[in-house]
């Protein structure tokens, strides 16, 4: 592909040579540079692919792209071609789009954005549209899906080369529909950049990822960014920031909630238990939809709503909804992993880490609960220090025993983490266990009858984090384990 067709849509300016010129890929990544190969210089956090320039050429890359602020520093007698832009992510994004030929405009594309709810709203989506018939892809936290074919998630949403492959691949297999989670730092770091989704779903928006955004305000305005390039836009108008959106983007939007009755979609007669919950849903014309839905939790049917709503505006028949919801399981996302065990409690595992996230969970437990509530939670490190006290106070206000534990602690030392979340508390109904395995442990030899038992923080994910080293850690098999030393 030549550079003009490359960049088409996009301001260049050309430092050195000419723009004639035909290319192998395009790439930013140092260690995938072959010859004849196009090399954006993105600055990042730890690295800047401005200082890598001789090493690329000497890897054989035809064309250097960097940000027009670097201009004047390029030697003039470099042999490549050099283009500036003023913006090397959003160059990035355009020409991954044009590089693989705009193929995500081949099939209907969602994209949700919010704290929490996006991957069980993804995967809602993709159970209810899968058992209509459709072929479908999902992106996101937990694994990305081509049909049934199963890639793993090096991040919510990958970065905007690595995503046009993925729309790549999925038009090869035909896909039809497309579900994926958009983060704030996708959003923020122009992952999306050009891309135009069918819808996008606003889910909620509470504290987390301070530690990557300057501010709150911030944080919103990055989510914004996904409705200001949606065709139908989906957002939960019980959420303030929700209603931010309403005011900002006034135009084909469809709102769904709990509290507000005059939502054009409002659930009502929430019933919960300790393995589904049923509800209604009442349209803004009057006509009502019950369900019995294979999730727990009243902030799970803000996840059901907007995948209700976008089936039936796609032309899904209420039965099949009705099925898909009766059905639906997302691993990690309150999953009471005891009911394949004869126990006299129920122990759940959730991937709640923030603070809203846990004090929904939390909540949801207190109402189906016939005993004790205890839970076991961490904060992961090098992330929104902000939120460990509030961790902190929410698990010992909403529990009657709590674990203080590690997460995944990365580089920073567990006690330190552990520390900060005790900041928040103001009771006594803890103890610091700072082993995970041992305060999973802790929780689960010291049951009483009809307790339930929340491992929150972790739910899908399959390791830990220490130092540089990423260790095997599957809750289930953590639990397993603890369960057959007691037979």
């Amino acid at each position: 592909m030549r550079i003009g067709k490359l960049f088409n849509g996009f301001n260049y300016n050309i430092v050195l040579g000419n723009d004639d010129i035909e290319i192998n890929k395009i790439t930013d990544n140092t260690n995938e540079v072959s010859e004849g190969d196009v090399f954006f210089c993105i600055k990042g956090y730890n690295f800047d692919g401005h200082n890598f320039i001789d090493l690329v050429i000497s890897k054989g890359a035809k064309v250097i792209v960097i940000n027009d602020c670097f201009s004047e520093k390029i030697p003039k007698d470099l042999d490549c071609v050099v283009i500036s832009v003023d913006d090397t992510r959003k160059a990035l994004a355009i020409v991954s789009i044009n590089f693989y030929g705009r193929l995500h405009e081949k099939f209907k594309l969602i994209g949700i954005t919010g704290t929490n709810g996006k991957t069980t709203t993804t995967f809602i989506l993709r159970e209810i549209f899968r058992n209509a018939g459709y072929r479908t892809g999902v992106i996101g936290t937990i694994s990305n899906f081509i049909n049934d074919r199963k890639i793993k998630a090096e991040r919510t949403t990958p970065g905007a080369l690595q995503l046009n492959e993925l729309f790549s691949e999925m038009h090869k297999e035909k896909v039809e529909y497309c579900f994926m989670e958009v983060s704030s730092h996708a959003l923020g770091l122009n992952r999306v950049y050009g891309i135009q989704f069918d819808y996008g779903v606003f889910t909620n928006l509470t504290q987390d990822h301070l530690d990557f955004h300057k501010n709150f305000s911030d944080y919103f305005k990055a989510k914004l960014k996904l409705f200001e390039n949606s065709t139908m836009k989906i957002i939960n108008s019980d959420d303030l920031y929700g209603n931010q959106i309403i005011e900002k983007i006034d135009s084909n939007v469809i709102t769904y909630g709990v509290e507000n009755v005059k939502s054009d979609f409002v659930a009502k007669n929430i019933i919960l238990k300790n393995d589904k919950t049923t509800f209604t849903v009442c349209d803004k014309f009057g006509k009502e939809y019950t369900f019995d839905y294979n999730l727990v939790g009243r902030f799970n049917v803000y996840n059901a709503l907007p995948s209700i709503i976008i089936a039936l505006n796609e032309g899904i028949s209420e039965t099949v909804i009705r099925e898909s919801l009766k059905n639906i399981f997302v691993s990690g996302r309150l999953e009471n992993v005891s009911k394949r065990y004869n126990l006299d409690c129920d122990i759940y595992l959730d991937y709640a880490h923030t603070p809203d996230g846990l004090e929904n969970c939390l909540t949801t437990l207190k109402k189906i609960a016939k005993g004790r509530i205890v839970c076991v939670v961490g904060c992961g490190g090098d992330r929104d220090r902000e939120k460990r006290p509030l961790i902190g106070e929410i698990a010992t206000r909403l529990s009657d025993y709590v674990y203080i534990t590690s997460d995944n602690p990365r580089s920073e030392d567990p006690e330190k983490i552990i520390d900060d979340i005790v900041k928040g508390i103001d009771k006594s109904n803890y103890e610091v266990v700072i082993s995970r395995f041992d305060a999973i442990k802790k929780s689960i030899k010291n049951r009483k009858t009809s307790d339930i038992i929340l491992i929150a923080g972790k739910g899908h994910e399959d390791y830990q984090i220490l130092k540089d080293k990423v260790i095997h850690f599957d809750e289930r098999e953590v639990i397993d384990e603890i369960l057959k030393e007691n037979d």
